[in-house]
Protein backbone atom coordinates (compact mmCIF):
# COMPACT_ATOMS: atom_id res chain seq x y z
CA UNK A 1 0.00 0.00 0.00
CA UNK A 2 2.78 2.46 0.94
CA UNK A 3 5.40 1.41 -1.62
CA UNK A 4 4.32 3.79 -4.44
CA UNK A 5 4.27 6.78 -2.06
CA UNK A 6 7.58 5.73 -0.55
CA UNK A 7 9.06 5.59 -4.05
CA UNK A 8 7.82 9.14 -4.75
CA UNK A 9 9.39 10.34 -1.49
CA UNK A 10 12.72 8.60 -2.20
CA UNK A 11 12.71 9.88 -5.80
CA UNK A 12 12.14 13.41 -4.52
CA UNK A 13 15.09 13.12 -2.14
CA UNK A 14 17.29 12.15 -5.07
CA UNK A 15 15.94 14.91 -7.31
CA UNK A 16 16.52 17.54 -4.63
CA UNK A 17 20.22 17.60 -5.46
CA UNK A 18 19.65 17.81 -9.19
CA UNK A 19 20.61 21.06 -11.01
CA UNK A 20 16.99 21.18 -12.25
CA UNK A 21 15.43 20.82 -8.79
CA UNK A 22 14.23 24.44 -8.54
CA UNK A 23 12.58 24.30 -11.95
CA UNK A 24 10.94 21.00 -11.04
CA UNK A 25 9.63 22.46 -7.77
CA UNK A 26 8.10 25.44 -9.57
CA UNK A 27 6.51 23.26 -12.28
CA UNK A 28 5.09 20.71 -9.83
CA UNK A 29 3.71 23.50 -7.61
CA UNK A 30 2.17 25.17 -10.66
CA UNK A 31 0.68 21.97 -12.10
CA UNK A 32 -0.68 20.70 -8.77
CA UNK A 33 -2.81 23.82 -8.42
CA UNK A 34 -4.59 23.25 -11.71
CA UNK A 35 -4.46 19.61 -12.85
CA UNK A 36 -1.58 17.50 -11.41
CA UNK A 37 -2.27 15.04 -8.52
CA UNK A 38 1.13 15.09 -6.71
CA UNK A 39 1.57 17.89 -4.11
CA UNK A 40 4.81 19.91 -4.20
CA UNK A 41 5.40 19.43 -0.47
CA UNK A 42 7.32 16.19 -1.04
CA UNK A 43 9.92 17.86 -3.25
CA UNK A 44 9.98 20.99 -1.05
CA UNK A 45 10.78 18.78 1.96
CA UNK A 46 13.56 17.00 0.10
CA UNK A 47 15.10 20.23 -1.21
CA UNK A 48 15.15 21.96 2.17
CA UNK A 49 16.70 18.85 3.74
CA UNK A 50 19.39 18.88 1.04
CA UNK A 51 20.13 22.64 1.31
CA UNK A 52 18.71 24.05 4.54
CA UNK A 53 20.31 27.46 3.99
CA UNK A 54 18.09 27.94 0.90
CA UNK A 55 14.81 27.25 2.68
CA UNK A 56 13.33 30.72 2.08
CA UNK A 57 14.25 30.61 -1.60
CA UNK A 58 12.55 27.24 -1.99
CA UNK A 59 9.52 28.53 -0.08
CA UNK A 60 9.13 31.46 -2.50
CA UNK A 61 9.59 29.24 -5.55
CA UNK A 62 6.94 26.82 -4.29
CA UNK A 63 4.53 29.61 -3.29
CA UNK A 64 4.93 31.49 -6.59
CA UNK A 65 4.44 28.36 -8.68
CA UNK A 66 1.42 27.29 -6.67
CA UNK A 67 -0.34 30.67 -6.73
CA UNK A 68 0.31 31.12 -10.47
CA UNK A 69 -0.97 27.58 -11.01
CA UNK A 70 -4.07 28.49 -9.02
CA UNK A 71 -4.59 31.50 -11.26
CA UNK A 72 -4.23 29.18 -14.27
CA UNK A 73 -6.86 26.92 -12.69
CA UNK A 74 -9.12 29.94 -12.25
CA UNK A 75 -8.54 30.74 -15.93
CA UNK A 76 -9.47 27.19 -16.94
CA UNK A 77 -12.74 27.50 -15.05
CA UNK A 78 -13.45 30.98 -16.35
CA UNK A 79 -12.50 30.52 -19.99
CA UNK A 80 -12.47 26.94 -21.27
CA UNK A 81 -14.40 24.86 -18.75
CA UNK A 82 -17.17 23.93 -21.19
CA UNK A 83 -14.57 22.45 -23.53
CA UNK A 84 -12.30 20.66 -21.04
CA UNK A 85 -14.69 19.49 -18.29
CA UNK A 86 -15.15 15.93 -19.69
CA UNK A 87 -11.38 15.33 -19.36
CA UNK A 88 -11.28 16.69 -15.81
CA UNK A 89 -14.25 14.58 -14.73
CA UNK A 90 -12.54 11.51 -16.14
CA UNK A 91 -9.02 12.11 -14.83
CA UNK A 92 -8.77 14.78 -12.11
CA UNK A 93 -11.95 14.93 -9.97
CA UNK A 94 -15.57 13.77 -10.12
CA UNK A 95 -18.55 15.80 -11.24
CA UNK A 96 -20.11 15.28 -7.79
CA UNK A 97 -17.09 16.83 -6.06
CA UNK A 98 -17.11 19.74 -8.47
CA UNK A 99 -20.83 20.40 -7.88
CA UNK A 100 -20.38 20.37 -4.08
CA UNK A 101 -17.52 22.84 -4.25
CA UNK A 102 -19.45 25.10 -6.63
CA UNK A 103 -22.34 25.27 -4.15
CA UNK A 104 -19.97 26.09 -1.28
CA UNK A 105 -18.72 29.19 -3.06
CA UNK A 106 -22.13 30.84 -2.86
CA UNK A 107 -21.56 31.69 0.83
CA UNK A 108 -17.94 31.03 1.78
CA UNK A 109 -15.74 31.96 -1.19
CA UNK A 110 -12.66 33.42 0.60
CA UNK A 111 -12.64 30.86 3.42
CA UNK A 112 -13.18 27.92 1.09
CA UNK A 113 -10.16 28.91 -1.00
CA UNK A 114 -8.07 29.51 2.12
CA UNK A 115 -8.95 26.11 3.66
CA UNK A 116 -8.25 24.32 0.39
CA UNK A 117 -4.95 26.15 -0.04
CA UNK A 118 -3.73 25.39 3.48
CA UNK A 119 -4.92 21.80 3.97
CA UNK A 120 -4.51 18.53 2.02
CA UNK A 121 -7.87 19.10 0.29
CA UNK A 122 -7.27 18.89 -3.49
CA UNK A 123 -6.65 22.56 -4.26
CA UNK A 124 -7.13 22.21 -8.03
CA UNK A 125 -10.84 21.45 -7.57
CA UNK A 126 -11.25 24.80 -5.85
CA UNK A 127 -9.16 26.88 -8.24
CA UNK A 128 -11.07 25.68 -11.28
CA UNK A 129 -14.45 25.96 -9.56
CA UNK A 130 -13.56 29.49 -8.47
CA UNK A 131 -13.22 30.42 -12.13
CA UNK A 132 -16.44 28.69 -13.14
CA UNK A 133 -18.39 30.45 -10.38
CA UNK A 134 -16.49 33.70 -11.04
CA UNK A 135 -15.80 34.53 -7.40
CA UNK A 136 -13.96 37.81 -6.82
CA UNK A 137 -10.53 37.37 -8.39
CA UNK A 138 -8.64 39.54 -5.89
CA UNK A 139 -10.24 37.67 -3.00
CA UNK A 140 -9.27 34.38 -4.66
CA UNK A 141 -5.62 35.44 -5.07
CA UNK A 142 -5.39 36.77 -1.51
CA UNK A 143 -6.84 33.57 -0.03
CA UNK A 144 -4.46 31.51 -2.17
CA UNK A 145 -1.39 33.51 -1.12
CA UNK A 146 -2.30 33.37 2.58
CA UNK A 147 -3.31 29.70 2.57
CA UNK A 148 -0.49 28.37 0.40
CA UNK A 149 2.02 30.70 2.04
CA UNK A 150 1.06 29.46 5.50
CA UNK A 151 1.30 25.85 4.45
CA UNK A 152 4.66 26.07 2.69
CA UNK A 153 6.32 28.34 5.28
CA UNK A 154 5.29 25.87 7.97
CA UNK A 155 6.82 22.94 6.07
CA UNK A 156 10.02 24.76 5.06
CA UNK A 157 10.42 26.49 8.42
CA UNK A 158 10.12 23.30 10.46
CA UNK A 159 12.70 21.62 8.25
CA UNK A 160 15.04 24.60 8.49
CA UNK A 161 14.94 24.73 12.28
CA UNK A 162 14.84 20.99 12.99
CA UNK A 163 16.54 19.58 9.86
CA UNK A 164 17.77 16.03 10.22
CA UNK A 165 15.53 15.36 13.22
CA UNK A 166 12.51 15.89 10.99
CA UNK A 167 14.12 13.85 8.20
CA UNK A 168 14.75 10.97 10.58
CA UNK A 169 11.19 11.24 11.89
CA UNK A 170 9.75 11.09 8.36
CA UNK A 171 11.93 8.10 7.48
CA UNK A 172 11.02 6.24 10.66
CA UNK A 173 7.31 6.95 10.63
CA UNK A 174 6.64 7.26 6.90
CA UNK A 175 3.79 4.71 6.89
CA UNK A 176 2.06 6.33 9.86
CA UNK A 177 2.46 9.80 8.37
CA UNK A 178 0.96 8.52 5.12
CA UNK A 179 -2.08 7.24 7.01
CA UNK A 180 -2.42 10.57 8.86
CA UNK A 181 -2.15 12.52 5.60
CA UNK A 182 -4.81 10.27 4.03
CA UNK A 183 -7.10 10.80 7.02
CA UNK A 184 -6.63 14.56 6.71
CA UNK A 185 -7.49 14.28 3.03
CA UNK A 186 -10.67 12.35 3.83
CA UNK A 187 -11.44 14.86 6.56
CA UNK A 188 -11.17 17.60 3.97
CA UNK A 189 -13.84 15.99 1.85
CA UNK A 190 -16.01 15.47 4.94
CA UNK A 191 -15.61 19.19 5.69
CA UNK A 192 -16.82 19.98 2.18
CA UNK A 193 -19.88 17.83 2.81
CA UNK A 194 -20.57 19.39 6.25
CA UNK A 195 -20.28 22.95 4.92
CA UNK A 196 -22.62 21.99 2.15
Amino acid sequence: MFKPLRKVYDWSLNQARSPHAQSALFLIAFAESSFFPVPPDVLLIAMVLAHREKWLRYFWICLTGSVLGGIAGYGIGLGVWEIVHPWFYGHVFSEQTFDKVRQLYAQHDFWIVFIAAFTPIPYKVFTITAGVTQINFLSFVMASVIGRGGRFILVAGLLYFFGEKVHGFIDKYFNILTVVFTLLLIGGFVLIKVLH
